[in-house]
Formats: C-alpha cells, structure tokens, sequence
C-alpha cells in the first residue's frame, strides 16, 4: 500500500489526521481503525472516508476508485495507533500496517507548520521549542542531509565528465572576470575558494581578489603565493576596508574579461560552474541568440567542506518571484559592457548589494540564462547569513531600498514591503484609474453556493468598481431565479444571462464575456467564499502592467489547505497544481506556497484577464476543451502570445473544488475527460517535453510538491518502533 498524510494538526483539543492510502492492487479495499498506546481498538475517533479522484489517477490511471482519502478527528491523548488493513476481495486481510503518533511529535509537527521553521534548526533550538521535539527533528535533519547528499554526489560530475570538459573547445571561449571581496577571510576558506577556480574544467578565466584587510599577513601571504604560481590571479591590497561594494568594485576594477562572475570569498565553484555557462553560451549562438546574465542552482556546504545541504532548485527567469526574494543569488555571471553601464556596485545598499546589483543588471540586459545544475557551493558558518537569517537584519531593509529604487527607475508605481520571511518582499502596485471588472460567474442551481460567494464579494470587496455577470445554464429549482431576481434588485451592477446549450465551461464563459462591459474580466467559480477583502485591486495591481497577461488567486479548501497555488504543466503528466493539500500556514519550498511569482498557468476558479486579451485569443476553447484543461490551455496561447501568467499569493479565496459540477464518476465523464488529457498532450508535446520552466527538472515529476526526485519523503512525526506492524487483535 502507498500512503500520504496531507494534514497533521491540532485544534480545539482534538487531533485532525487528513490524507490518502491506496492499496497497490486496486482490486483490494482498505479498512483504517484507531488502536491505543496499547495497542487496543478505540471507538473515540471519527474516521470519514474522502473522494480522491487525484489519487485514483495517479495510482491507476483512472478516477473509479477515487474514495481513497480519509478525515481523522479524536480527543487529545498521549500516543495512538493509526492502522491500515488492506483486504482482498474475500474479506481477508493480506497486508497490515501501522504508525505511531505520539502527543509530543505531533505538537512539533504543528508548530514547525506554523511557523515554517522545518529547515532552519539554529532558529528552532534558540526560540525554546521543548527539548523532545529537538532531539527528534535533529534525527530527521541529519537523514535529509544524507539524502541530499548522496543525491549530490550521485548527480554531480563525474572524473571522466571533467577530463573530457577540460579538452573541449567551442567557437567562442570568452574571458571569464572572477571578482572576489577579501575581508579577514579565514585561512583555510581562502585556499579552498581559490582552488575551486583553479580546478575550473574551463580554463579562460581571470579571478581578481581585492583585500580589504591589508593588516592581515595571512591573507596577504596567502594570496600573493598563489598569485605567483598562477598568472590569472590578480589583486589589489587596499589601504582600508571599503565595505562589501567598495571591495567588491575594486575587484572589478583589474577585470578584463567579456564577463563579470561573482564570487564570495568563503563559498565554493563546482568545478564545472564556468564550463555550462560557455556551453550554454554557444548553444544559444547557433540558433541566433546571446544570454546577457547567467544563473545556476545552488546548495550551501558546511564548515568543513564535507556535508552538502539544503539545494536550492531554481525557476528559470521568473521577474515577479525575483521581486519578492533575490531567488537568483549565486552563481551570477553578466557582460561586462553591462556592469560599465550601471556603474558597479552601490555602498548605499551593502547587506543587499547583490540584489540592488542584479536589479540593476536585468534592467540593462534582454535574455537571461539559467543553468539548472548545483554549480555553487554557500558557505555555512556561525557568521554567515545563509544559516541564521537575524544575523543581518539591516540587509533585509537594504533590499526594500533596492526594490524601491527599481520600481523608481522603471517609473513603477509600486511600493516595496518587508515579506512573510526575512530576505522577502511584497510589492503593492498603485492603481492609475479604476477600471470596471466584469465577475463572471456560471451557475446551475446551487444558489447557497452562489449566495455565499456574492455576499462574501458584496460585504468584504474593498474594490468597488465592478460589475457581476450570472451566466444561467440549464438551472431547475424555482428558488434559484427567485434568488436571481433578489439580486438584480438589489444590486444594480448584477446582470443574469442565459446560456441553454449542455454544460460547457469554456462555451459558457466565452457566452458570458459578450455580455461584459469592464476592461477586466475575472473568471469566478461560484462555489468561491472572499478571503482577502483586497483581492480586486490587487490582481488588478499585476494584471493592469502591459507585460502581465493573466492573474490567478491563492485558494483554499474549506480546512484551510492549499487547493490552488500555480499550475505546473507536465507534472502528472498533464498537469497539477502547486503545494496541493499543504497546510495554510505553510511557508512551502524557499516560501514559494506564500509569495507572488509567475507560473505558467493558473485555475480559472479564479482568474483575471484583460480582456482585449481573452477577445484577442478567442476565449476559452470550447471546442477542444470544454470541460477540462481549458484554463490551463488558456494560459498557455497567453504565455504564447508573449505575457507573464501570475500567481498572487495575497489574493485569497476559499474554494470547494467541482462542488457544484461532481467529480468525473461516470463512464461518460471519464471518457471525455481523456479526450481532453490526449488533446492536450498532443497541443502541447514540446512544451511537456522542455519541462516546466518555473519547476525545476530535479524535482519529483509525479507531483508538484517541490519534492527531490528519488529522494523519500521524511516525516518528522513518524516514529519507528519494533513492534511497529504488530498490532494485537
């Protein structure tokens, strides 16, 4: 059997267990039941079976065995046992599983939740959290270690990769510029900084160290030993320390070559960081095309050079995500024409000079290139800001300044805030005028749904400017047009309109937009409850900028997990949505369940759209995809046509998924839903194919849980017992 818990939580003194177990032969049938500490039957819990169909899919490739998902709630006690009985067609159990919970991990569990402090352990072990739940997460910690690692070393060069890089020459093999601040910098990560250029496959490189620290022999010893062994390394001793972007532009200033490449004076090169970058470079000039600015992935490295952690997997270019968080970071390279251009670095924004640098840079430069491979190595030490974020507190403002600087530049109106997280930011964009929104809305009967998604717009909505659209389809109940004929009373700027063709998503919104009068349309399921009471203004804020095509919202289930964060395209193999089921107060993978950024599609639960746009592309496809997909597809020919599609965090919403439609449980259902999936695979082959290029290639394809392929998913609650499996009858 296969098992996933979605939800481990406590409220109101009782335990919520929510999540998903499927036998592996579909065939078999599993019974869940609550044993003591005891191991003895208890009748406290209630067990409420859920539909799954999400599972179905991925276990068996069909939605017919979708009740799959289980609800837990039971009174609060010391520890309990939650077993799986798998039973085969007979009734017999061929297969029993069983896992303890105790009241201690499940506390910690719930307080790392909320707090999003899973992968910081200095943060957890100096705010107090109880001695049992570090001793346990120490464990988890140190196996996530080793996962990583042994993913690292399965997945990095290997000596026979290198030997051939270092032989092989291209059509153009520029001069790299290495420039490196020196400030005080111990002995041994100098050396080791240093030979991770020298062992660069790539041999065009010149590393320019500027010293900052001229009263330090050792460094000054060090490097003019290895100055004189190797002609590509030059440096200057300064008479003082200028600050991290005054050393920084000194080193700049003995550069010579056609790029500038960054380099910290304790972090580590992968020997094969400037070897991608040329490859990538001349595989882009075959087809006619030059990167200005390179980016790869990255990792951080402990003290002694040996523990690999923490792997930061990366979106390609992604502006609105680069605006929330400096995400790019390492290992940044740039044409030098463009650094001469903005003038280097700026004193003003030390702590946060790289990012007001990289602004800077992608204001200046076209095409972008990131390399998805862990080709820098960030030192982690008691004084690094990689491992304590309080360290540098005033960097964290610093980077507000350069954001607002870049807006200011770009003549953006917009203002730059301190984010969810130290190091993240939010942008509130200025309304220029208050265009009409036209809110359309489909419906069939339903009208609690209706009237609760209207009334939570009406009472809440802080944007007033728009108008609603009920698109009628195929309604029977006397009280729904009672119910229409209230609103269009009492509301004057609701509109009712009647589509009388079969259900069709995609046709009855395109039948809907005719009727629209607003410049915005908003795409709104009517089974949505309002969160956020400045949701209209703030989709408005991404989707009025000329580049922005299509905005979508965060939504929620009723029990406060993630329905909708972003689609990813190709996952699945066809398509799901980011941080599915993950708990509200979920940080997710480097914050990305809880910042704006862009995707490549998103739900039309609820999705804005200007509609010059929507007219310019036809609409929804009704014809290919009337039921399924036609969001997604959407999104696509708008990515297509050349704009960003983006997510915004802060627009909130509670959803009951397909509520008001059913799940696909019918034979007819379920064969125009594969109709859909074929159509869509075939539309876009090459796009699934390429990998979604705001998720990473390195993560689990199976699902979009940000998770690291081939690596098992760690529950820090789980506790392994020897008698576990061994539940007395």
């Amino acid at each position: 059997m296969r098992y996933y818990f979605d939800e481990i939580s406590i409220e109101n003194q009782e335990y919520h267990l929510r999540g998903w177990v499927a036998p592996e032969d579909k065939s078999y049938t599993i019974d869940l039941s609550i044993r003591d500490a005891n191991k003895q039957k208890t009748s406290l819990p209630i067990i409420k079976r859920l539909h799954r169909p999400d599972v179905g899919m991925l276990m068996y490739g069909d939605m017919k065995h979708s009740k799959l998902g289980f609800y837990i709630t039971m009174p609060m006690f010391s520890g309990f046992y939650l077993v799986f009985e798998t039973k085969n067609q007979m009734g017999k159990v061929v297969n029993k599983s069983a896992i303890f919970f105790s009241k201690q991990s499940i506390r910690g569990r719930v307080l790392l939740e909320k707090t999003g402090l899973l992968k910081d352990m200095r943060y957890i072990k100096n705010n107090g959290i109880d001695q049992f739940v570090q001793r346990s997460l120490c464990k988890v910690f140190h196996l996530e270690e080793q996962n990583y690692e042994r993913w690292y070393q399965r997945n990095k060069p290997s000596k026979e990769e290198l030997d051939i890089q270092r032989t092989t020459t291209f059509a153009d093999m520029p001069l790299i510029s290495i420039a490196v601040p020196l400030y005080q910098t111990p002995k041994k990560f100098l050396e080791e900084m240093i030979d991770s250029v020298l062992n660069q496959t790539y041999p065009h490189w010149q590393l320019c160290l500027a010293n900052g620290s001229p009263k330090d022999q050792t460094v000054c010893q060090t490097i003019e030993e290895y100055a004189q062994k190797d002609p590509r390394i030059c440096y200057r001793n300064l008479e003082q320390n200028l600050g991290i972007a005054g050393n920084t532009n000194a080193a700049l200033s003995l550069a010579k070559g056609e790029y500038i490449a960054l380099l910290d004076h304790d972090d580590l090169l992968a020997p094969n960081a400037l070897f991608e970058y040329v490859a990538m470079q001349n595989k882009a000039k075959q087809s006619g095309k030059e990167y200005d600015i390179f980016y790869s992935d990255e990792d951080k490295i402990d003290e002694k050079s040996k523990l690999h952690f923490e792997p930061h997997f990366k979106s390609d270019y992604n502006p609105d995500l680069f605006m929330t968080n400096n995400y790019i970071c390492h290992f940044f390279m740039v044409k030098k024409e463009i650094v001469d251009r903005i003038g280097g670095f700026f004193p003003s924004y030390d702590g946060a000079q790289d990012y007001d640098f990289i602004l800077r840079c992608i204001e200046q430069g076209k095409d972008i290139c990131h390399v998805a491979k862990i080709l820098y190595h960030w030192r982690c030490h008691k004084n690094s800001t990689a491992q304590d974020p309080s360290n540098k507190s005033y960097a964290y403002e610093a980077g507000k300044r350069a954001l607002q600087a870049h807006f200011d530049r770009l003549g953006i109106k917009a203002t730059a805030q301190i984010g969810v997280w130290p190091g993240f930011y939010s942008c509130e964009y200025e309304l220029e005028y208050e265009p009409l929104v036209s809110i359309l809305i489909p419906n069939k009967d339903h009208r609690e749904d209706l009237s609760r998604c209207l009334d939570s717009i009406f009472s809440k909505a802080t944007y007033s400017h728009f108008e609603i659209i009920i698109i009628e389809n195929n309604s029977t109940q006397k009280e729904t047009f009672a119910y229409y004929e209230q609103l269009k009373q009492k509301h004057p700027n609701v509109t009712v309109v009647t589509y009388q063709g079969d259900f069709n998503y995609s046709a009855i919104n395109n039948f809907g937009a005719r009727f629209a009068k607003g410049e915005y349309l908003l795409l709104l399921n009517n089974d949505t409850e309002l969160i956020s009471e400045n949701f209209l203004e703030h989709m408005l804020g991404f989707g009025m900028r000329k580049d922005v095509g299509v905005v979508g919202a965060k939504l929620y289930y009723e029990d406060d997990t993630i329905q909708h964060a972003g689609v990813v395209v190709g996952v699945g193999g066809v398509a799901q949505h980011a941080f599915h089921a993950v708990a509200r107060p979920s940080l997710g993978y480097m914050a990305r369940a809880c910042v704006c950024q862009d995707y490549s599609a998103v739900t039309g639960a609820c999705m804005m759209v200007r509609k010059s746009i929507f007219d310019q592309l036809g609409g929804l496809d009704e014809k290919e995809f009337a039921v399924a997909f036609n969001d997604i597809d959407f999104c696509l020919r708008v990515r297509q046509a050349g704009y960003l599609v983006v997510w915004d965090a802060e627009a909130q919403l509670y959803h009951l998924e397909s509520k008001s439609r059913g799940f696909e449980d019918t034979p007819e259902k379920l064969e125009r839903f594969q109709k859909e999936i074929d159509r869509f695979m075939n539309r876009y082959h090459d796009w699934i194919k390429q990998s979604d290029p705001y998720y990473s290639i390195h993560f689990d394809q199976n699902n979009a849980n940000y998770q690291l392929m081939n690596i098992p998913i760690l529950y820090p609650w789980r506790k392994k017992r020897k008698d576990q499996g061994k539940i007395n009858e």
